[in-house]
């Protein structure tokens, strides 16, 4: 038992027996115990049950895991006056890591060797209550300061996360967020629009893939207009200059509006001036337009994979056969 005063002081510290009055936590004194450890000798191991926590007077305590190639990862390092597994016993919980003496150590443990909380809880039943109320307060205090940390580091993981799925070129989303993100975010209807703008080749191949790239991000910052307009969506770059929409809960008539007002905005971009390299010719104006294949799930197809490489694949056939115009693609049903 620890009749020795000195270490009450120790003990009211803790935030287990922060608000018990002084003759209750003299009944955790006598029902407390102190265990020596010589060094290398173990405290705790890794899947036992935290049926009691211990409070270091002296010495010096690693708690450390072992990975899956066997060797050790050390967690934390206590030294004198340090709580050791108390939150793991105020979970109920099992230790999820070992503990070990890094030199001779002294420690007050509670409860006992030998006793138990229900055994504490049958004598003094009102002591262990408040116990237990100190430990959900203190439990959901650590809950908060671990949200708290979350919360401060969101920028950051924001942050990376722009960055894993952001185009550099256009500031466009890229193909993966789709597979990543998107597909298990629809909802029914959603509107999928891929854009490809027409005779890009003879633009790049007359001035430049400079001039390509400004094309690419003025017909970007379009797209990404619209969905700021409308207040959601996803502006995305599928493939090379393919781009497009993404919009949840938008059915064919306001994709349909989408597209129109798609089609006006790319044919008002200013015209570029095309001059072959080394030509002497007069420049001629290029003006943009584009081919649009856009689709409605699932209505146009229930399975969403298909539907958007059938939507893929109507762009560029229509970009192939025609270009600058826009055509309403629907998933062919099986026979």
């Amino acid at each position: 038992m620890v009749p020795e005063k000195v270490y009450s002081s120790l003990m009211r510290e803790k935030e287990l027996f922060s608000t018990l009055l002084s003759e209750e936590l003299d009944f955790i004194l006598e029902n407390s115990g102190m265990i020596s450890l010589p060094k290398k000798a173990p405290l705790f191991s890794s899947g036992e049950k935290a049926s009691r926590f211990y409070i270091l007077t002296e010495g010096e305590i690693r708690v450390f895991k072992k990975n899956e190639a066997g060797n050790e990862e050390e967690m934390a390092h206590f030294t004198s006056g340090d709580a050791i597994g108390d939150f793991d016993f105020a979970r109920d919980a099992e230790y999820d890591a070992n503990a070990e003496a890094e030199q001779d150590s002294l420690l007050i443990v509670f409860p006992a060797v030998g006793l138990s909380m229900d055994m504490l809880a049958r004598e003094e039943p009102g002591i262990i209550c408040r116990i237990l109320f100190n430990a959900i307060i203190m439990m959901t205090a650590r809950i908060k300061a671990a949200n708290k940390l979350v919360l401060d580091r969101m920028s950051w993981v924001q942050d990376l996360h722009r960055r894993a799925y952001e185009d550099a070129g256009t500031g466009l989303w890229k193909q993966t967020l789709i597979t990543d993100e998107i597909k298990g975010s629809l909802k029914d209807p959603s509107a999928l629009i891929m854009l490809k703008p027409d005779r890009f080749k003879i633009l790049v191949d007359s001035c430049g893939h400079t001039i390509g790239d400004e094309a690419m991000i003025r017909i970007a910052l379009i797209l990404k207009n619209i969905t700021r307009g409308m207040g959601h969506g996803w502006a995305l770059r599928f493939k090379s200059n393919e781009v497009g929409l993404i919009f949840n809960e938008c059915d064919a008539l306001q994709a349909e509006k989408i597209v129109n007002s798609l089609v006006k905005k790319i044919s008002s971009m200013e015209p570029v001036l095309l001059r072959p390299p080394g030509s002497v010719e007069e420049a001629q104006e290029f003006h943009f337009s584009a081919t649009i294949s856009w689709c409605i799930w699932p209505a146009d197809g229930e399975n969403w994979n298909n539907l958007y490489h059938g939507n893929y694949a109507n762009l560029l056939d229509t970009w192939k056969a025609s270009g600058d115009t826009a055509v309403h693609y629907k998933f062919p049903e099986e026979t």
